[in-house]
């Protein structure tokens, strides 16, 4: 693994400049969050990274407090960017990253959680140089470092402009979902130039495109109560069928009250392999591939993140409760694709070794 992305300042504190390289590099990176809030054992979330396939080599950081970063710092460069946002960590994180690629998602040591999602609607608008910027590929990161609670993070997200990384002539266009072990959640998007911000636990399931407003006008407005089997359920894996089938399962899970946490979580993650891309699935164009890569369980309520790869039968836990996040401490990752790994690998997390 590369993470020359990882310099050290001051002689002392490590920044991770990321980047969103090819995980998020074209419109294949199709991914679904959904989030149960309202069982009796505990505030669980998922979600499924979906793109090309053998284009992955994920990886688990843990970053302690105190980490320094600048919003304009893109892998080993550093983005020309008026104003960017400085910052410490104040809240240790473990989250997922690709390629030396921005975080995708991730959990921070309070339970709050942040999923960064592709959405084509995206329009970021001309720089507003009067607010700090945070380029996109640091924006769930931003949220995990500074926040506590959603609505600390919506507070946050109106205090800065998230800016546009370009990858040649495309620029990467993502949407971010968070929620808190309270159960609250909140939608954030750039559309015409805008923050378009849903507040509320009732915003449960996100996907790609539409835009948000117009992807809650797929859902049945009354629900589900009189479904069955019988009747008609979008089945493809494009993002307005995804999220549909989402809403619609998560409907009928929500009437369920599991009998113990780890039925809870069992529950939410069949609805989410429901909506994750099978192996050889068909992408936009005939013969194109696009697959889900891997899959993350949240459990807020516990402070558990679980990554199930989907090349082999595993499911990866890091007690995020328990990892060190004291400042000072190092940056240490894990490879959830080793085959030597499974169930709980809080302690399995390696120091980075820096290049002098």
């Amino acid at each position: 693994m590369n993470f020359s992305h990882l310099r050290r300042i001051s002689g002392a504190s490590l920044i991770i400049a990321t980047t969103t390289a090819v995980v998020f590099a074209g419109e294949a990176s199709a991914c679904t969050r959904v989030l149960w809030n309202d069982n009796s054992q505990a505030v669980l979330s998922s979600r499924s990274m979906d793109w090309e396939p053998s284009t992955s080599k994920p990886v688990l950081v843990a970053s302690p407090r105190g980490i320094a970063r600048i919003g304009s710092s893109v892998g080993t460069t550093t983005k020309n960017l008026v104003n960017p946002a400085r910052w410490n960590a104040k809240y240790g994180s473990v989250f997922v990253t690709a390629e030396d690629s921005g975080t995708a998602d991730g959990m921070n040591e309070k339970g709050l959680t942040a999923y960064a999602l592709w959405l084509n609607a995206t329009n970021y608008g001309p720089r507003d140089a009067s607010k700090p910027g945070v380029n996109v590929g640091l924006w769930a990161q931003y949220m995990l470092d500074n926040a506590a609670t959603v609505n600390q993070a919506v507070a946050a997200a109106k205090e800065i402009q998230v800016t546009a990384l370009a990858l040649g002539d495309l620029v990467v266009p993502l949407s971010l979902a968070v929620e808190d072990p309270s159960g609250d959640s909140a939608i954030l998007q750039y559309i015409d130039g805008k923050l378009v911000v849903h507040h509320g636990p009732q915003f449960r399931v996100l996907a790609n495109d539409p835009a948000y407003d117009e992807a809650l006008k797929l859902v049945n407005p009354n629900g589900y109560v009189n479904f069955t089997r019988n009747d008609p359920l979008p089945g493809n894996t494009n993002s307005s069928d995804r999220f549909v089938r989402a809403n619609f399962y998560l409907d009928f899970l929500r009437r369920t009250r599991p009998a113990s946490l780890e039925a809870a979580k069992a529950g939410l993650m069949s609805v989410a392999r429901n909506v994750s891309d099978p192996i050889g699935a068909p992408m936009d164009q005939p013969g194109t591939v696009d697959e889900t890569d891997y899959r993350t369980l949240s459990d807020l309520t516990h402070r558990t993140y679980a990554f199930e790869p989907t090349r082999r039968l595993a499911l990866l836990v890091t007690d995020v409760s328990k990892l060190d996040f004291r400042a000072g401490q190092p940056v240490r990752t894990l490879n959830p694709l080793d085959p030597k790994l499974n169930g709980d690998v809080t302690s399995r997390y390696v120091t980075i070794k820096q290049k002098s």
